[in-house]
């Protein structure tokens, strides 16, 4: 009786295991870098799955925003800092800096 308890107790945790694969396979795990140098985003169009991480990382000695009216504002991003955004709608986002109305770029987001 108790070894089938051990067996019944070996099989759940690996019914546990299966799960957890499955859901990591489903899931968007890479993070996506986008650094921001020179007065420009880099690369200036990425593209993602929706869920999936997109990081933008300040290379310049002075603030800037990841602004996309309506979807998403990062606030200021100081120098060396970085902000991260998790895309939960499919779509097309023209994004800018609020402090330099000259740097433009755009963020697409596929559903998986």
């Amino acid at each position: 009786m108790r070894s089938g308890a051990l067996v019944v107790g070996a099989a759940t945790g690996t019914l546990a295991s299966v799960t957890t694969l499955a859901q990591r396979a489903t899931a968007p795990s890479k993070v996506v870098a986008v650094s921001i140098e020179g007065m420009q985003y880099s690369p200036a169009v990425v593209s993602v799955e929706r869920g999936q991480t997109v990081e933008w990382i300040n290379k310049d000695l002075f603030p800037h925003t990841v602004t996309a009216d309506g979807a998403f504002d990062s606030g200021d991003i100081a120098a060396e800092a970085k902000w991260s955004f998790v895309p939960r709608t499919a779509g097309e986002f023209a994004y800018r800096c609020k402090l330099h109305p000259t740097m433009k770029a755009r963020l697409i987001v596929r559903d998986a």
